[in-house]
């Protein structure tokens, strides 16, 4: 009889995301405000996120903390394997520069700069000479579907266009986790569903992860996995976003 061939163990999941018991708090004695309350999160590589819940919730603390902009109180945060909690501030800084795509609400364009020179900023402050980060500025701009708008300044551009900039800037350095807030708040429908569609086709990939902050719930059959968060904690995660519904 012949023997049958074992099934090989299964991969273990690569983590972009693992946080465990992160704290937050704001203000001291009577004002003291708890923001994260023990928060416990893994995000898969190649994996879209998002963090849903009520204002106030935590939401934006916790994307700020894993963005490396804003310290906890306590607990661990690694991303990508990197501890960055225990990072020196100068080191920090390098390593978002380096790793971090951040997609603002407000778009956060510099209204002096072309749509090239405002993408090129994040390879700018990496030291690229800046004819070639400009060059690389006009590449992720065709990649957003902005080849023709390269040399206009965001005022000549509508809402939607400046938010494809955006996305373009927060991804031309070729960073590995990319955050989001709100990116859709501003849109109507079918800007937002282009803004959703080209974060899925450009920014998930097997070698990076988003997470994005949303109060958008048209958006959410763009996740793989939608986190509820209330009172600065994660309440429940839903595997199925088509069943899930904002809180």
């Amino acid at each position: 009889m012949r023997t049958p061939t074992p099934t090989p163990p299964a991969l273990p999941t690569q983590f972009a995301v693992q946080c465990r018991d992160l704290t937050k708090s704001f203000g001291t004695g009577a004002n003291r405000v708890q923001a994260l309350r023990g928060v416990d999160l893994e995000v898969a590589t190649g994996e879209l996120l998002m963090l849903v819940g009520p204002s106030g919730c935590g939401k934006t603390t916790l994307l700020s903390v894993l963005a490396g902009t804003l310290d906890s109180d306590g607990g661990t945060c690694r991303v990508f394997g990197e501890d960055v909690q225990g990072m020196r501030d100068g080191e920090r800084t390098r390593w978002r520069a380096r790793s971090i795509g951040f997609v603002f609400q407000a778009y956060n364009l510099i209204p002096t700069l072309s749509a090239a020179e405002n993408v090129a900023i994040p390879c700018v402050l990496q030291g690229m000479p800046r004819r070639a980060a400009i060059e690389r500025g006009k590449q992720a701009l065709a990649d957003v579907g902005l080849a023709d708008r390269v040399d206009a300044r965001p005022a000549q551009l509508s809402g939607g266009q400046q938010q494809r900039i955006a996305i373009a800037r927060a991804l031309v350095h070729e960073p590995r986790l990319v955050v989001c807030d709100e990116p859709t708040a501003a849109l109507d429908h079918d800007n937002g569903k282009r803004v959703m569609d080209l974060l899925r086709n450009v920014a998930a990939r097997a070698d990076r992860a988003l997470v994005v902050v949303t109060h958008d719930s048209r958006i959410f059959p763009f996740a793989d996995r939608i986190a509820h968060m209330d009172d600065g904690r994660i309440v429940r995660i839903v595997d199925d976003p088509a069943a899930s519904t904002a809180h």
